[in-house]
């Protein structure tokens, strides 16, 4: 294992789930590699897997919707759902409640989010980085424990990895 291996082995990284919607279709995932990454303006970036059906809608979507977890059995409920299952095989949204948020993406009833307009796109190597203009947003929840990425490590993936 590479000193690098070790170091992410130990990695203390939040999980969310990202949410977006394109004309009738829309589709979210649970991901790992999320952090602010500019101050002012307010910016995020979002990495999503080239494996992923979101990450495909994400690529023609004006506005992404993330959804930071908390650490429970609700958030760990929709962790599993959409961690677990691809909207290739199973409709996600059936499994839970949402209302329509900016772009008419999904917004998932129950937890925090934060969203806005994608103003960037980078290949990052198996992952596409997306740079969020966070606009608007809710957090009633945001002082709870965070669902960590040690909390999901045994779910199965819903993609090949």
């Amino acid at each position: 294992m590479s000193a690098f291996d070790d170091i992410a082995a130990t990695s203390t990284s939040r999980m969310t789930i990202v949410t977006t919607r394109v004309g009738n279709e829309m589709d979210g995932c649970l991901v790992g590699f999320s952090t602010q990454c500019s101050i002012d303006p307010v910016r995020q970036l979002v990495c999503l897997s080239v494996k992923n059906r979101t990450y495909e809608l994400a690529q023609r979507a004006s506005d992404l919707v993330v959804h930071p977890l908390h650490d429970g059995p609700h958030d760990f409920a929709v962790a599993r759902l959409f961690g677990e299952h691809t909207a290739r095989d199973v409709d996600k949204f059936a499994g839970c409640s949402w209302t329509e948020g900016p772009g008419g993406a999904p917004v998932l009833v129950g937890l925090d989010w934060f969203a806005g307009p994608v103003v960037g796109r980078f290949d990052v190597g198996d992952h596409v980085a997306h740079v969020i203009d966070v606009t608007m947003g809710s957090a009633p929840r945001a002082r709870e424990p965070w669902l960590m990425l040690q909390d999901v490590l045994g779910l199965d993936a819903g993609n090949p990895p």
